[in-house]
């Protein structure tokens, strides 16, 4: 029971990172429809943008703060100079340029950072603590929570603030809700940059969580964060976030628990042909004729 209980913890942090991972690729698909392959990219530079701040300030939350920064940036910039010049093109166009901002992305990270793995320093070292039979690792009461603060402000803003209100009516009418007197411009730069910073948080975590930083460190997220949001439903944040949690607890029962021999990784596509078999729309998507 003991060690059952382990490994839900451990499913339950894997997929809280896979929530941030994905929420910011639900974030962009449900307002501009867009692939964002690149959203992988911004993980990787929010990974080693809050390696490098935290060896330099020995703090957590200010390298959290300046990944999260630096990464919002970054998801603008793309916004502005790749994807709304090519929102006039069909849905390949941005999609194939989003490939090739992210292939680019990791070619930078290895020219800058070079091609070898990075660890955060050893004085990060967080203490455990026990509850009964169970003990939770310091690294995994890390994830938890910084996960837990993240969704909730997600959802704060996307529920109690106006601007969550123009992001909903962006995503659910782009033309009509520019027409209410909302600034969709805004709106799809805001969302980049809460999507990016979102991911610079999970980029971290990950970093932290496994002790390696490096170039390639987004090509496992880039698809899987995609059977993710199709799992949940294509544009659906709270889909995406309970995708991401049954996936990280699938992945500690089956592959950790019952040792089924199968890659870990091989999970979320097995689960994406299971739904679109049973459940096209996805798990909370909306049916669309």
């Amino acid at each position: 029971m003991q060690l059952l209980t382990e490994h839900l913890i451990n499913g339950l942090a894997v997929g809280s990172i896979y929530a941030l991972m994905a929420l910011g690729l639900a974030m962009v698909y449900g307002i501009l429809r867009i692939l964002h392959v690149a959203h992988a990219g911004v993980y990787a530079i929010g990974a080693y943008v809050g390696l490098y701040t935290f060896q330099a300030t020995d703090s957590f939350l200010v390298a959290i703060a300046v990944a999260m920064a630096a990464c919002a940036l970054v998801g603008v910039a793309i916004e502005k100079l790749v994807y709304y010049p090519l929102l006039k093109f069909p849905p390949y166009v941005p999609l194939i340029a989003s490939i090739a901002i992210f292939l680019s992305i990791e070619e930078l990270c290895r020219i800058v950072a070079g091609p070898y793995i990075l660890g955060f320093p050893r004085r990060l070292a967080l203490d455990s603590l026990t509850l009964g039979p169970v003990s939770l690792g310091g690294m995994q009461i890390l994830v938890l929570l910084t996960s837990l603060v993240i969704l909730l402000v997600l959802w704060f803003i996307s529920d109690k603030t106006e601007v969550g209100l123009a992001m909903q009516a962006t995503s659910q009418d782009m033309a009509m809700a520019s027409a209410m007197g909302v600034d969709t411009k805004r709106i799809i730069s805001i969302t980049f940059a809460l999507g990016s910073a979102v991911a610079a948080v999970a980029g971290v975590l990950v970093g932290i969580y496994y002790n390696q930083v490096y170039p390639t460190m987004g090509a496992v997220p880039a698809y899987k964060t995609l059977a993710i949001i199709v799992v949940g439903g294509l544009g659906s944040i709270p889909g995406a976030v309970l995708a991401a949690l049954l996936l990280g607890l699938a992945e500690a029962l089956l592959i950790g628990y019952a040792a089924i021999p199968l890659p870990r990784d091989a999970l979320a596509f097995i689960a994406m042909i299971i739904v679109f078999m049973i459940r096209p729309q996805g798990l909370l998507g909306k049916k669309t004729r």
